[in-house]
This record gives structure tokens, C-alpha cells and sequence, in this order.
């Protein structure tokens, strides 16, 4: 762990807030898709399959470029590599208001996707900053930059209606430009990267960066991700063709009501990771899951109109989700993956503090993925099923599925033990730290024993 002996808290808010900041641009350009791409589907005359690959190509480059972007801020610092990622993605949002054909669309999107990649830098080159007893904290701020997806939900609409989606996406592009000069010149190299330049030590190499993905864990742990962010990524780019086709609302109306959605999935991660400090990143896991599954259930129910044989003849009524509920449920979802977004990554530097971008930087891709794979899932089972709901059917599956699993992992590990306090705190890290040895740091640490840096302690009874 790097020496943070010397390092200020004004320097450390400095780099919180500006790569906070950074991030929000670059998922506010990230998601614009999903507003000027309804525009692009009327003029191109696009499917529902073809919607659906054209707002997801971005996620794809965005997921993919994680790792290497993680393992590049592990070797080169975050300030140089945010800096790079921001001005060659808007070089490719500009050049985007140039092209006019479907396939030229994709191209341009790939090259806005790299604006997804800046997550895993900013975790790498926050986390720096920060001991582990406040990075669950700081890296929950952090990813509060989601909000980005509301912003773009909120206002791209106003924009497009003003200016066009040609404009639009000019705008989109002078303002990470000028996002970018901006986080070089008013933040700093990360504690670690100045650390290892002054001792005249050469970064460590990509193959020894990915040496922690060798563990069957580290890629559990990650499939978790997919849903809690690969969903909430999919459902903002989702949601404002939804609100248009289902309930015929205006570009406008539609992605206020999706901002909705996007804005506590967003801002209330912080809080996920007090309360996985707090409670224990087990338990916010199970809430997450357990909710999640239960309003899916509920928006997976389609518009049904049913005749019943009554005593004096048929009687006719209908089972549909008004326009108020459907929003106030996709609030709650929202939340609740916002919880589960902080309550998984809480645990990367801690546990891997050496490989923060490699490990960091799988873990977003496989949740990235999730936001490429589910946007053109929904159009293909809207095209195939003619069902609107079947999006929210397939997410209920997924979800049911990552609880059972992690419901089982946990219940086979505290068969193996006789004290569930000496489990660690997520079922992914068993193998990392096996709960028979209760004398490494690591095991006092998952036990809620004071931990060797700062002596914070955790729940005993919640944290297993």
C-alpha cells in the first residue's frame, strides 16, 4: 500500500472531486445514445434489434477498454490516462455529428464507447488517495458520477429538440474537451505513481497485472456486477424507448421520467457503501437481490385484458401498470442497484490494493457487458415476442438467478466452518482467504477484528 503520510485532505478532496467530476462528463457522453439515437431510428428507419446494437456498440468499447485502461493507470497514473481517455473520445463525439449511414453510426459509436473506459481509471486513481478504512466511502462518491446517464436523460432531450442531434453532439464534444484540460491542469499525480517514479522503479508489467484474474472468485465476483450496473446501464438506455412506445409520451417526457430512474441509481452509492461498511456488503447484497426481484416481477407483467364467464354473462376488465407506478417502481430498482453497485466494488482495493486497475478493470468490464449484451436482448425479444415487458421478464431471470447463487455459495461455506464469523465478508473472496485462518490480517479483517491499518473494526454478526 502506498504511503499516504503526506498527503493532504485538501489533496485528496481535489482528486475525489475532480475525478468525480470527470467521470460524470464521460458518462453523461457515454449514454447520449439513448436520446439522440431515437432521433437516428426515425430518420435511418432503424428495428428494435437495430436500436438496440446502435445505443449498446458504445457500452461494448466502454467494457472491453476497462482492463487495459485499468492496467495502464496501474503503470502510468490516473491523471495522465483520464486525461488521454477524455480527449480522444471527444475527438470521436464530434466526428460522430459527421457520418449518415447505419454502419458508419457504429463506427462513430465505438469511439464515444471509450468514455465507459474512464471508470476503471478513476477507481484505480481515486483509490490511491485513500487508506482502506475510507475508500469504500470515497470510491462510492465516486461512482456517483452514474449521474452522468440522468444528466444525459434530462437534458439531451432540450438539446435535441433546440439544436438538432447533430449539435447536440458537438455540444456533448466541447464540453468533455474542455473537461479534459481541465482535470490536468488542477489535479496531480496519485501518491503511488510519484512514490515509485522517485525510487526510480519501473511499473509492473501487464501479465503480472493480471495475475489476480487467475482466481475463479475474482470472475464470480464480477458476474454479480453485470447485473447491478450492466442493468441500470441497459435500463437508461432502454427506458426513454420504452416511455415513448408503451405510454406515447413526448423525446422530452420520456427522458425526464428515465432521468428518474437514472438519478438515485446514480447518487445514492455513496450510501451504498456507508451502509456495506456499516451492515456488511453481504446484507446490502441480499437486499439489493431480494428487491430487485420482486419489482421485476412486477414490471414484467404485460398489458393483459381478461373476459371471465360470469353468473349473468361475461365480464370484461383489464390488468395494466399506470404510468405512476411503472415510474415509482423503476425508482426503487434504481436505488437498490445503486446499493449493490457500491457493496461490490467496496472490496477491489482492499483485497487486491497492487491490481486496482486489473481487477477493477475485469469486474466493470463484465458489468460493461452487461449494458451491450441486455439493450439488444430487449430488441430482439421485442422484435421476436411483440411483448414490451419481455425486457424486464429476461432481467427478472438473471437477477433470480444471481441470488440463488450467491444463496447457495453462502450457505455451502458456512457448512464448512464452525464459526460463520471468520467467513469473509462476500462469498466471492473464499479461496483468497480461507476462513480457517483466523490469523492473517485478512481473516481478522473479514471477522470484524481491528484490521492492521487504523483499526477499524466491522459487525461481526452482519459482515458474515
Amino acid at each position: 500500500m502506498q504511503n499516504l503520510g503526506t498527503v493532504t485532505r485538501a489533496e485528496q478532496n481535489r482528486a475525489l472531486g475532480a475525478s468525480t467530476f470527470s467521470f460524470t462528463v464521460c458518462f453523461a457522453v457515454w449514454t447520449i445514445f439513448s436520446i439522440i439515437g431515437l432521433k437516428i431510428k426515425q430518420d435511418l428507419g432503424l428495428s428494435d434489434t437495430q436500436f438496440g446494437i446502435l445505443v449498446a456498440t458504445p457500452v461494448l468499447t466502454g467494457s472491453l477498454s476497462r482492463i487495459f485502461l485499468g492496467i495502464w493507470t496501474d503503470q502510468y497514473g490516473g491523471r495522465r490516462v483520464f486525461t488521454i481517455v477524455m480527449l480522444l473520445t471527444s475527438i470521436a463525439v464530434f466526428l460522430l455529428s459527421t457520418v449518415s449511414t447505419y454502419p458508419m453510426f457504429l463506427v462513430a459509436a465505438l469511439g464515444v464507447g471509450l468514455a465507459g473506459g474512464s471508470f476503471a481509471v478513476g477507481i484505480a486513481y481515486t483509490s490511491k488517495w485513500y487508506d482502506k478504512e475510507h475508500q469504500g466511502t470515497a470510491l462510492g462518491i465516486f461512482g456517483m458520477g452514474n449521474v452522468g446517464a440522468a444528466i444525459t436523460n434530462f437534458g439531451a432531450p432540450f438539446l435535441l429538440v433546440a439544436l438538432g442531434w447533430e449539435k447536440t453532439a458537438q455540444v456533448y464534444a466541447v464540453i468533455l474537451f474542455v473537461t479534459a484540460i481541465s482535470f490536468f491542469l488542477f489535479t496531480k499525480e496519485d501518491p503511488a505513481t510519484v512514490a515509485r517514479k522517485a525510487k526510480g522503479e519501473k511499473p509492473r508489467g501487464a501479465l503480472m497485472q493480471l495475475e489476480p484474474l487467475k482466481n475463479l472468485q475474482v470472475w464470480r465476483f464480477s458476474l454479480y456486477y453485470f447485473f447491478v450496473f450492466g442493468a441500470f446501464v441497459s435500463l437508461a438506455l432502454w427506458l426513454p424507448r420504452y416511455y415513448v412506445g408503451v405510454y406515447g409520451l413526448e423525446i422530452t417526457t420520456a427522458g425526464m421520467l428515465a432521468a428518474a430512474y437514472a438519478l438515485p441509481g446514480s447518487i445514492f452509492r455513496a450510501l451504498g457503501g456507508w451502509m456495506s461498511d456499516k451492515f456488511g456488503a453481504r446484507s446490502v447484497m441480499y437486499w439489493t437481490f431480494t428487491a430487485s426481484i420482486a419489482v421485476c416481477f412486477f414490471l414484467s407483467y404485460p398489458a393483459t385484458h381478461y373476459i371471465v364467464q360470469g353468473i349473468n354473462g361475461p365480464i370484461e376488465f383489464d390488468i395494466a401498470i399506470s404510468l405512476p407506478v411503472f415510474v415509482t417502481l423503476t425508482i426503487i430498482l434504481g436505488f437498490f442497484m445503486s446499493l449493490g453497485k457500491a457493496a461490490v466494488y467496496k472490496h477491489i482495493p482492499v483485497y487486491y490494493p497492487d491490481h486496482v486497475g486489473s481487477v477493477g478493470g475485469l469486474v466493470g468490464m463484465i458489468g460493461g457487458l452487461g449494458g451491450f449484451i441486455l439493450p439488444i436482448s430487449y430488441g430482439v425479444m421485442n422484435d421476436l415476442t411483440g411483448v414490451w415487458t419481455s425486457c424486464f421478464m429476461l432481467l427478472f431471470v438473471l437477477v433470480g438467478a444471481a441470488l440463488i447463487w450467491m444463496h447457495f455459495t453462502i450457505k455451502r461455506m458456512e457448512a464448512r466452518v464452525e464459526d460463520t464469523r471468520d467467513l469473509p465478508e462476500f462469498p466471492e473472496m473464499e479461496g483468497l482467504h480461507p476462513p480457517k485462518v483466523a490469523a492473517t490480517p485478512e481473516a481478522k479483517h473479514a471477522a470484524g477484528e481491528p484490521s492492521p491499518v487504523g483499526g477499524a473494526t466491522a459487525n461481526p454478526a452482519t459482515s458474515s
